[in-house]
């Protein structure tokens, strides 16, 4: 249903933690000119943690109305409370979001069973498409590729974003149930190795800073054309890796301000990327020829 390079869009902040609207327009006819195939808004990378309710169905509304349609806009809508995942997906359907991208429930750590409950209950009550979000390293609880495979059979449930970097449970949920879900790189790093193996995208971090080499790799990587995706991947190897010298979004944040994209703004408890990583992460920028 959704291909391609789908950008974890950030979200500009004044450097008073307000929302900058100039800027978030602006990144997003950004993300339009140089060919992003879809927009995630207000997932972890665009701060939702730090959003309250009003702002985040604020912000999915916005995204909505600045992109007008040109591309898919994916909201994230996830939360730890499945009542409140269920509110922030219903205010995603409203303001007219193409999909949503749910998050496991982070630090409950439910069961699996808890997991195939809450994802079903979502889906069951909002009647939009969603694409489940496993990401372990955040929320300390990992989505089993048996649960995957149950979810697969509800039917507003169209994809997952697996962020474990992982190929070999990759490929163990791609042969389970690939026919009936698409699957997206959730870990820029082996992005370009994961749609190869037959992943429909990745949604992507380096997108942010690097948007035009990250549709051309997902071109060629869906094409099975492994050595023009290799080569487009190779000078982007730098920024999969350094924009997670400090926690997302930290580090492309401060790249996107290095660009001359969006202020500094950040909110607490997440700060400004710290001095003695600068250089590092101007270096990848250079190597990928966008600075």
């Amino acid at each position: 249903m959704f291909h391609g390079s789908m950008v974890a869009l950030v979200t500009p902040m004044r450097e008073d933690g307000a929302v900058d609207d100039t800027s978030l327009a602006a990144l997003i006819e950004f993300h339009i000119d140089q060919g992003t195939d879809a927009i995630v808004a207000v997932g972890t990378t665009g701060e939702s943690a730090t959003l309250d309710e009003h702002e985040h169905c604020d912000l999915i509304r916005r995204v909505v109305e600045m992109t007008a349609g040109r591309i898919p806009v994916i909201a994230g809508t996830g939360a730890n409370s499945t009542t409140e995942a269920i509110t922030l997906t219903r205010c995603a359907l409203k303001a007219g979001a193409d999909a949503c991208l749910l998050v496991t429930p982070y630090y409950n750590k439910p069961t699996q069973e808890g997991l195939y409950l809450h994802h079903k209950a979502i889906a069951e009550a909002v009647p939009i498409p969603q694409i489940l979000y496993n990401v372990p390293g955040r929320t300390a609880v990992d989505m089993l590729p048996d649960t995957v495979e149950r979810l697969s059979k509800v039917s507003n449930i169209v994809g997952l974003k697996e962020a474990t970097g992982n190929l070999q449970r990759a490929r163990e949920i791609l042969d389970r149930c690939g026919e009936r879900l698409d699957l997206y790189s959730g870990d820029d790093a082996t992005g370009c190795e994961f749609m190869l193996l037959g992943g429909k995208g990745v949604i992507s971090v380096t997108s942010n800073v690097a948007p035009a080499a990250m549709h051309n790799l997902c071109v060629a990587a869906m094409a099975g054309d492994r050595a023009r995706a290799e080569a487009i991947d190779a000078p982007l190897r730098a920024l999969h890796r350094d924009l997670f010298v400090e926690a997302n979004p930290i580090p492309v944040k401060w790249a996107l301000h290095e660009m001359g994209l969006i202020p500094l703004g950040i909110r607490l408890p997440l700060t400004p990327l710290s001095a003695q990583y600068h250089a590092t992460v101007r270096e990848a920028l250079r190597q990928a020829g966008v600075l």
